[in-house]
């Protein structure tokens, strides 16, 4: 069966040049020229002002969808346009369409990024609205009974806690290796800054089997594939951190949850151009978490 991942061109219809506006044109270009056996690309339904509210202060929403007031439509950090409301309704839609898939089909995916530091009344750190906070809340509406968000970007995702943390239906593993958007850690919501590459991987193995320990069994994992932490990313980088770590982490993460019976709906989250990391070779960090979820 394929795998749906959702992607539509609205994803990148905001005028703010940033790879976080423009990876998902780039890559679903890399999917046409080059594709991954199993992968079936859809386009999504956007997002509702009304789903963004059931998350997102609904003054915030509005200031997203008009440009007024100013301050607060620019909080994630873009120039405000019109077309930015279009962009993230698309993009954190694709983010919910996967969530919902995932628990009919086993594995779904969007080409969404900027999405875990948002928070109620305001962006952040790039994210508009929280997607992953969204994804979350639709699988526990189409019937999880508990969801596991685990966002293995360089960075630590402090809106999905400010979100989602005082849901016990909602567990959280955060492994990053930049303390931006930290929070206070819980039973629930684990968070590791890891300051060694060499120490990164047994990290996540320790996370994922401390899980299986004293965790409920997850129907979903929103699955947040950071690869901003790489070596040469032009932000959240960690020397030591190779493709090959990379690789070795997205093959753990769809294993772990393929055992478990954990329906797995993934987003491609950060990883930045550098001096030293082309367009082309980004876009082949992100088609890891992509052939990975093929198995």
């Amino acid at each position: 069966m394929a795998i749906p991942v959702y992607f539509s061109p609205d994803y990148v219809l905001a005028r703010h040049e940033f790879d976080t506006t423009r990876k998902a044109q780039w890559m679903y270009e890399s999917l046409v020229a080059a594709p991954i056996a199993g992968i079936e690309v859809r386009a999504p339904e956007p997002a509702t002002a009304a789903e963004l509210g059931e998350v997102h202060d609904r003054e915030y929403v509005e200031a997203v969808r008009t440009g007024e007031p100013r301050e607060l439509a620019e909080s994630q950090g873009f120039a405000w346009d019109p077309a930015l409301w279009t962009m993230v309704r698309a993009s954190n839609g694709g983010a919910v369409a996967a969530a919902r898939e995932a628990l009919a089909v086993g594995t779904a995916g969007s080409l969404s990024s900027g999405l875990h530091h948002a928070r109620r009344r305001h962006g952040a750190g790039s994210c508009t609205f929280n997607g992953l906070a969204l994804a979350a809340r639709a699988g526990l509406r189409a019937g999880a009974q508990a969801v596991l968000v685990l966002d293995l970007d360089a960075h630590c995702g402090g809106g999905t806690h400010s979100l989602l943390a005082e849901d016990p239906r909602v567990w959280h593993v955060d492994v990053s290796v930049d303390d931006y958007d930290a929070y206070e850690a819980s039973e629930r919501w684990t968070l590791d800054l890891v300051r060694r590459a060499e120490d990164y991987l047994p990290t996540v193995r320790e996370r994922l089997a401390g899980l299986e320990r004293a965790a409920p069994q997850f129907e979903l994992c929103i699955y947040n594939a950071g690869m901003d932490l790489h070596e040469r990313s032009g932000d959240g980088a960690l020397i030591g951190i190779t493709t090959e770590v990379l690789a070795a982490r997205e093959r753990l993460v769809f294993e772990w949850c393929r055992r478990r019976g954990t329906a797995v709906a993934f987003v491609l989250a950060g990883g930045y151009i550098s001096a030293t990391l082309d367009r082309a070779e980004l876009v082949e960090l992100h088609r890891l978490t992509l052939a990975a979820a093929c198995g």
